[in-house]
């Protein structure tokens, strides 16, 4: 039985914070927001979750969002450990890289992690209900209007007006039409689209989702039984023609995806998973029983004109969506609700100056515009069928693919290679005290995620402001936190050298430091980070 809508779903609502779209991005900013006491309220059209797996991979840097959140024991308890990457040409493997060496000295989660996004939704919901809310299933935005300021009538700032219709939509996952029951009242202070790459809240906004669609068809399929690959793994084949990725899902479960060029479609134009099946064989020697789910679809590359209209945000598949090559985009999703949570928090709970909202779409549009453009021009080369291409892939790579997996992580360098793909290397450019931006170089490690040392994760559970010391004197660091009114924490010397012991380092809720300050902490660098505290 499809889950019901909230008793009161007839009534006339407002709150801070209206979500639309209850999928892994708008979850995950329901969980944070609830954790971090604003008000919200999250509505989807849909009956209830996603049922199918789609998104499948978690990475480290969505890991350690999870162990923020209390909830990454969760995840380990019932997800399947990528530990190598083995890439391949046809039916042969080239070498393996072990994933888990490269990040050994990076995070906690150093293993790539297989959890579906199906299994994710139902952690963040449970998660959700554990806090005292719910999702308001079975309710569809219909309208969305900005209104101005009009502080005559208590709306001292810009808020917005949402109807959304209320569904009935009996039994199963709620994708059909519904019948109308009535209209549900909105009023909110911000409005989120989490509503994926259809999304209703972009469309009301008018903001451009500009991009391309790729001229070939994916096959996915959930193979139950499968063969010819190593399960733990994520095995990347190649072939004159042809790509495959494979990812095992735990227990006799592997991912499969493949693309299809047009001339191997069926005489109907479509892929049908027998001949998708037929392509594995030949090309790759892979074999499966029989499959628990199996799609298409074309493959799209896009990206918002903007992330924020006025009130309303845009995060996850409504804001970007790119090739599934390197596992990005729902952690992407993920990453930007987290951002823009602890954004509402710091307006909405301490108080801080409006402008620090404006700080989500000049550090999350950046990364969602690398994503697209980076995923596009791999996808594109690897997928590519002019003969240069062709040749590379069923001559070249076979010949020289052996030497160049034991070459490559030496010449890019594992733990960076790591970085990229897990997340952890995203870099903010920060305004300077005046406003100004800081020019893309290395500045320290302002901008960057806190550095792990292997015992300063624990207290970012907290999910507040902090002063951190490394090897710092202790009065140092409480007094520099007592002055900029956040706690402080001291920890001993890191043990790779990344953190000095010669600064204290601002860090905010999201684990992201946006000030570094000398020690003993005078002038004009502590005035900097009185800035950011003020939400500058």
């Amino acid at each position: 039985m499809a889950p019901s809508a909230p008793a009161d779903a007839s009534a006339d609502l407002s709150t801070d914070v209206l979500i639309v779209g209850a999928g892994p991005s708008g979850l995950m900013l329901a969980v944070c927001l609830a954790r971090l006491g604003v008000d919200a309220i999250v509505v989807d059209g849909k009956a209830g979750p996603t049922r199918e797996s789609r998104a499948l991979v978690v990475q480290a840097r969505s890991m350690e969002l999870y162990d923020q959140l209390g909830l990454v024991d969760r995840v380990l308890a019932n997800r399947s450990p990528a530990t190598r990457l083995i890439p391949g040409a046809g039916r042969n493997e080239l070498g393996r890289i072990d994933l888990a060496l490269a990040g050994s000295d990076v995070t906690p989660y150093s293993e790539i992690t297989v959890f579906e996004q199906s299994a994710n939704e139902r952690l963040l919901i449970d998660a959700l209900g554990q806090l005292g809310r719910e999702v308001r299933w079975g309710h569809r935005l219909e309208r969305l209007l900005i209104e101005p300021p009009a502080p005559q009538h208590g709306r001292p700032a810009a808020s917005v007006l949402a109807t959304l219709a209320n569904l009935s939509t009996g039994e199963g996952e709620g994708e059909g039409e519904g019948v109308r029951e009535g209209a549900v009242t909105v009023r909110a202070r911000y409005c989120v689209g989490a509503d994926g790459s259809r999304s209703t809240v972009r469309r009301e906004l008018e903001i451009p989702f500009d991009g391309a669609t790729n001229a070939f068809t994916f096959t996915l399929a959930d193979a139950i039984g499968m063969r010819g690959l190593e399960a733990q793994a994520i095995n990347v084949r190649v072939s004159e023609r042809h790509l495959m990725l494979g990812f095992g899902m735990g227990g006799d479960r592997a991912r499969l995806i493949g693309v299809v060029r047009d001339d191997d479609l069926g005489a109907d134009g479509e892929a049908s998973e027998d001949e998708s099946r037929a392509v594995f064989r030949r090309e790759f020697g892979v074999e499966y029983d029989e499959s628990a789910w199996f799609t298409t679809y074309r493959l799209h590359h896009r990206l918002a004109a903007r992330f924020r209209e006025g009130p309303c945000f845009l995060v996850g598949d409504a804001a970007h969506i790119h090739s599934p090559v390197g596992g990005q985009g729902m952690n992407t999703g993920l990453q930007d609700a987290h951002n823009l949570a602890c954004a509402f928090a710091d307006v909405l709970v301490d108080g801080m100056s409006e402008s620090r909202l404006e700080r989500y779409e000049a550090e999350r549009r950046p990364v969602g515009k690398t994503l697209v453009e980076t995923t596009d021009r791999l996808f594109g080369l690897v997928t590519s069928d002019s003969s240069r291409a062709r040749f590379v892939r069923s001559r070249v790579i076979p010949a020289i693919g052996p030497a160049a997996v034991r070459l490559i992580p030496r010449l890019v360098g594992l733990p960076r290679a790591f970085g990229f793909v897990s997340q952890t290397r995203i870099r903010y450019r920060m305004p300077d005290a005046a406003g100004a931006t800081s020019p893309a170089r290395d500045d320290g490690l302002l901008g960057l995620r806190l550095p792990w040392t292997g015992d300063n994760f624990d207290v970012l559970r907290a999910m507040r402001w902090q002063v951190h010391g490394y090897g710092v004197p202790e009065r140092s660091v409480h007094r520099i936190a007592r002055e900029l009114g956040v706690e402080g924490h001291v920890f001993g010397a890191d043990p790779h050298g990344r953190l000095r012991r010669d600064r204290v380092y601002l860090v905010r809720r999201d684990g992201f430091i946006v000030a570094e300050v000398p020690s003993p902490g005078t002038g004009a660098a502590l005035a900097a980070a009185r800035t950011r505290v003020a939400g500058g």
